[in-house]
C-alpha cells in the first residue's frame, strides 16, 4: 500500500515537470541503431583469419613416447603480438597439457627463456614472425635435461652461479655501523652492462663450450656475475674471487664464439666479462 503511494507520488511529479522524463524512443532511432550494429558484424565476418602455426616440442616423462614435435594452429587476430601470448592461447583454449615456465612477462625474471626458430629468447619479448606461411618451431633450451615439454632443469645452471658466491664480501665492518657501504658514481658505472643479467640461461644455452662441458666450464652466466662482484668497489674479496675461477676448466673454455652476446635477450656481452677476468688473471 505505502509502495503504491509512492509511485502515484512520483507519477504525479513527473506529470507536473518535478522529474526528468525520457523521450520514446522512435522508429527511425531503431531502425539506425540495428543497421550500425549489423554494419559492424558485417565487417568481422568478412575480415579474413590470419593463421598461424606454431610447432612445439612435447614430451611427457610419464609416458613411454619419444619427444615430437606438435603443430597447433591459431588465429592471429585473436592473440597478443608476443609467443607468450601465442603458447598461453594454446594452454587455455586447445592443449591444456602442454607446459612451459613463465610469470612476469615484461622480461625481467627469466622464466619463459626457450629456443624459437633457432636462436634462444624470452618468450614475452620475441614477437610472432609476420610470415604466417611457415611455422615457428618451439623447442626448450638447447643441451639442457628436458623436465617436460618446453621445462628444462635448471639446477647445475644454479649451482654454477651459486658457486661463484654472488653477494657482498667484505674483511671490514661498514664506514657507519649498520648503514650502507658508499660507493661512488664512477664505481658504480663500472657494474653497467653486468648487474642487468636475470640469470635466464639464454647465453650459457647457446655456447658450444658449455654444451661440451657442462659439469666443469661455468659458463657464460656464471663468470659474468663473478666478474660483477670482482669489479665492486665495495667488496674485498677481489683476489679470492680471482682465484677461485682460475682454473682451466671453470674460465679458459671460453673460446670468444660469441653466442653469447648473441643469445642475451637484456643486450650484454658476457664474453666481454669474460676477456676482462683473464686480463685481470694476468695481473
Amino acid at each position: 500500500m505505502a509502495a503504491s503511494r509512492v509511485l502515484l507520488r512520483r507519477g504525479a511529479a513527473a506529470a507536473r515537470g518535478l522529474l526528468p522524463t525520457h523521450a520514446p524512443e522512435t522508429t527511425a532511432a531503431r531502425f539506425l541503431q540495428a543497421q550500425h550494429h549489423s554494419s559492424q558484424s558485417d565487417s568481422a565476418a568478412s575480415k579474413p583469419k590470419r593463421t598461424k602455426t606454431f610447432s612445439i616440442y612435447r614430451w611427457n616423462p610419464d609416458q613411454p613416447e619419444k619427444p615430437q614435435l606438435q603443430s597447433y594452429e591459431i588465429d592471429l587476430g585473436e592473440c597478443g603480438p608476443m609467443v607468450l601470448d601465442a603458447l598461453i592461447k594454446i594452454k587455455n583454449e586447445i592443449d591444456p597439457s602442454l607446459t612451459f615456465r613463465r610469470s612476469c612477462r615484461e622480461g625481467i625474471c627469466g622464466s619463459c627463456a626457450m629456443n624459437i626458430d633457432g636462436d634462444n629468447g624470452l618468450a614475452c619479448l620475441t614477437k610472432i614472425p609476420s610470415s604466417s606461411a611457415a611455422a615457428t618451431t618451439i623447442t626448450p633450451l638447447p643441451h639442457m635435461y628436458v623436465v617436460k615439454d618446453l621445462v628444462v632443469d635448471m639446477t647445475n645452471f644454479y649451482s654454477q652461479y651459486k658457486s661463484v658466491e654472488p653477494w657482498l664480501k667484505r674483511k671490514d665492518p661498514p664506514p657507519i655501523p649498520g648503514k650502507e657501504v658508499p660507493q661512488s658514481k664512477k664505481d658504480r658505472a663500472k657494474l653497467d652492462g653486468m648487474y642487468e643479467c636475470i640469470l635466464c640461461a639464454c647465453c650459457s644455452t647457446a655456447c658450444p663450450s658449455y654444451w661440451w662441458n657442462p659439469e666443469t666450464y661455468l659458463g657464460p652466466a656464471a663468470l659474468l656475475h663473478a666478474h660483477r662482484w670482482i669489479q665492486d668497489s665495495r667488496d674485498q674479496y677481489t683476489k679470492e674471487r680471482l682465484d677461485a675461477i682460475n682454473d682451466e676448466f671453470k674460465l679458459y673454455r671460453c673460446h670468444a664464439i660469441m653466442n653469447c652476446a648473441h643469445a642475451c635477450p637484456k643486450g650484454l656481452n658476457p664474453a666481454k666479462q669474460i676477456e676482462s677476468i683473464k686480463k685481470l688473471q694476468l695481473q
